[in-house]
């Protein structure tokens, strides 16, 4: 055959290039439902179409066209994300959840607005800017028992679902049926794990001795609730529990726990209800070289958490798998959309998970479902598992 004239594309060569056009766009055919649909618009070209005049054309239709996946055909949906504190590594892998939730879906794409400082004012504006922009489904932290209930509100009633994770602001006020109609909330008991955390404490401490309860933002319903699930079971058992706010940054927990330290050298353990000042007290920890003499549970792994277990500087930390609070409402919100309705977003909680030294291994080797790297792995499922 002369070399200036086009070979013809064979099918084993067009599968090849199709695989190639999926690699590109950054899906699979085996993770992706609606591969499929992106293969017939590429065999409606000439044979002898390039690889890149593929791409191209693939991609095209990836942007102006109707999905399909296993569920039925659907518009490109657009989902926001509502934070309090955008910038905080405890959401990384929230962030990795929800991307994978979309690209697993297809024609989704998820924004992520709010605030840096848990400032409640910031993420209503931005929860007001998404039904602005008739978005398909908001999910949103509710960090304010009241606040969130007129938006929502405003949400449902222009046909926008509206999911909360992380944070349910109905937790302290449940008799309070008027607030807060969100549809479902994912994530975990937050006020049950400060009880089973005040549990555990007491394993460490006797009657009298000094805990503290460090919390970055108190009033807060993503940790308060935390806080005074401790308290239930640290007042009556006669331990001196005192509340210390730490601030809504790394920086200032940082700053804030080591300097209430230094002015309270008597306490027996440092308890803390957010990934900041769980981080933040462990360092003390190893810094005063106190390893068995004053004890550290939290919650969440940043690095920092993982390597104090590992070292002793910190007892254990509580695991509520933020990947699934990214993960699942995008899943709930699509579903919702897609079925017109009938499917409708349903509780979830995520879990209350001790980790110890013995069970921090896994922890250790970067994986994106706890945030410490951007590229998924597959990991050795425990040999055992444990309800």
């Amino acid at each position: 055959m002369a070399k200036d004239q086009p070979d013809e594309v064979s099918p084993e060569r067009f599968e090849v290039s199709r695989r190639r056009f999926l690699r590109t766009a950054g899906v699979t055919a085996a993770a992706v439902p609606f591969a499929g649909f992106l293969a017939d618009t590429l065999m409606d070209m000439p044979a002898n179409a390039s690889t890149r005049e593929r791409v191209a054309a693939g991609r095209r239709a990836a942007r102006n066209s109707v999905f399909e996946s296993a569920y039925a055909p659907h518009p490109p949906y657009r989902f926001t994300f509502v934070n309090h504190v955008t910038t905080n590594p405890f959401f990384v892998p929230t962030r990795y959840g929800y991307a994978d939730a979309a690209a697993l879906l297809g024609g989704i794409t998820v924004a992520w607005e709010g605030s840096t400082t848990s400032d409640v004012g910031q993420m209503i504006a931005a929860f007001d800017a998404a039904i602005a922009a008739r978005v398909n489904g908001i999910a949103s932290t509710i960090i304010a028992d009241t606040s969130f209930e007129a938006p929502t509100n405003k949400a449902l009633a222009s046909g926008i679902p509206v999911v909360a994770y992380n944070a349910d602001g109905n937790e302290l006020n449940k008799a309070d049926v008027a607030a807060n109609h969100f549809m479902s909330y994912v994530g975990q008991g937050l006020y049950d794990a400060g009880v089973a955390a005040g549990n555990k404490i007491l394993e460490n401490v006797k009657k009298g001795d000094l805990v503290a309860g460090f919390i970055a933002t108190p009033g807060a319903l993503n940790i308060q609730p935390r806080i005074n699930g401790a308290e239930s079971v640290l007042k009556p058992a006669g331990i001196n529990f005192q509340v210390v706010p730490t601030g809504a940054l790394l920086s200032q927990e940082a700053t804030a726990v080591e300097a209430w330290y230094l002015a309270h050298k008597d306490v027996k353990f440092m308890y803390a209800v957010d990934a900041g000042s769980t981080s933040s007290a462990a360092a003390v920890v190893l810094k005063y070289n106190l390893k068995g003499k004053v004890f550290v549970g939290g919650f969440d792994f940043l690095t920092t958490t993982v390597k104090a277990i590992a070292n002793g500087s910190q007892l254990w930390t509580i695991d509520q798998q933020p990947y699934l609070q990214g993960f699942l409402p995008v899943l709930q919100l699509f579903q919702y959309n897609v079925s017109g309705g009938l499917v409708a977003p349903a509780n979830t909680d995520t879990g209350l998970k001790f980790v110890y030294k013995a069970q921090i291994g896994p922890y250790t080797k970067a994986d994106r479902y706890e945030g410490s790297s951007a590229k998924p792995v597959t990991l050795t499922p425990p040999k055992t598992i444990t309800v």
